[in-house]
């Protein structure tokens, strides 16, 4: 099936299922990455500005369209393979992959890994490691905590403080609960729609992970692994995010030989809110 939201492909994983859309164009294809709370309909604002560009998008497993399991755990290096399968399986070559939020982590792994395939990283208010100024939103950590799991799961099991949680989370990252983001992209993980099943087993099973992956990719660091990555490296992030802040992208923008800073006047979701501006910094000769 092909349209105006490209060619729906799926690709398939140990771990389900994976809905891809593969938008045909020249050069380099660009992977896009999404993070837990989420799916692949962040970049769809990203999308029309890479016009004449190949963009695949994809949902990770357990998110969007992609194939949702009763046993959603999270493996190690999972999202990593998930995105390789999609490369692999498409026939990817010299590809741009960006991440944004929690898919930053996966796009800066997947590229130490397969340096000779990418050619360019894009990271989009996401984070690697620990940085003095990291924050994870207020319901992220609460998931993450190994030590409120009862808590969480009862705020998750309900739909008011479930609701509750969401709607706080807006405010805190400054946007409204009318969004049409909020509406796209977030809240049917949360709850479902008449096209797709909810996404808590998933969010659970990979929110869960956060703090030991943090400190995998502390490793990570540590190990010298990222000097693998020479390719250009766009780091561009809204400066108007509390959590993933400026300071983060400091940080980022330090692990790497040949990084690039772009600070935009957005929020968290900043390919929803400036895609050209994004698109501009991502495709800006090296």
């Amino acid at each position: 099936m092909s349209d105006s939201t490209g060619l729906a492909k799926v690709v398939s994983t140990p771990f389900g299922d994976l809905a891809v859309r593969d938008y045909p164009g020249d050069g380099n294809p660009f992977v896009l990455l999404h993070g837990f709370p989420d799916d692949s309909k962040i970049y769809d604002r990203l999308v029309p500005e890479l016009s004449g560009h190949r963009v695949v998008t994809f949902d990770f497993a357990g998110y969007g369209q992609s194939e949702h399991r009763a046993d959603a755990d999270v493996e190690e290096g999972q999202r990593v393979a998930e995105t390789a399968a999609v490369v692999d399986q498409l026939g990817l070559e010299h590809v741009t992959v960006v991440g944004h939020d929690a898919g930053g982590p996966v796009a800066v792994e997947y590229a130490a890994v397969n340096a000779d395939r990418v050619s360019r990283l894009g990271l989009l208010n996401c984070y690697f490691g620990s940085s003095p100024t990291l924050r994870f939103p207020e319901m992220i950590r609460l998931l993450a905590e190994p030590n409120l799991v009862e808590l969480a799961d009862a705020f998750i099991a309900d739909p008011r403080p479930r609701k509750w949680l969401l709607e706080h989370t807006a405010r805190r990252f400054g946007y409204s609960a009318t969004e049409e983001i909020r509406e796209k992209s977030i809240i049917p993980q949360f709850f479902g729609s008449e096209n797709q099943r909810d996404s808590l087993t998933a969010i659970r099973a990979w929110t869960g992970r956060l703090l030991e992956d943090v400190e995998l990719t502390n490793n990570v660091i540590s190990s010298g692994a990222l000097s693998s990555i020479t390719c250009p490296v766009d780091i561009a992030f809204g400066v108007n995010d509390p959590y993933l802040n400026s300071g983060v992208a400091d940080h980022l923008a330090n692990l790497f030989v040949n990084s690039r800073r772009h600070s935009i006047a957005a929020r968290h979701w900043v390919q929803w809110d400036e895609p050209r501006q994004v698109a501009e910094a991502l495709t800006r000769n090296p």
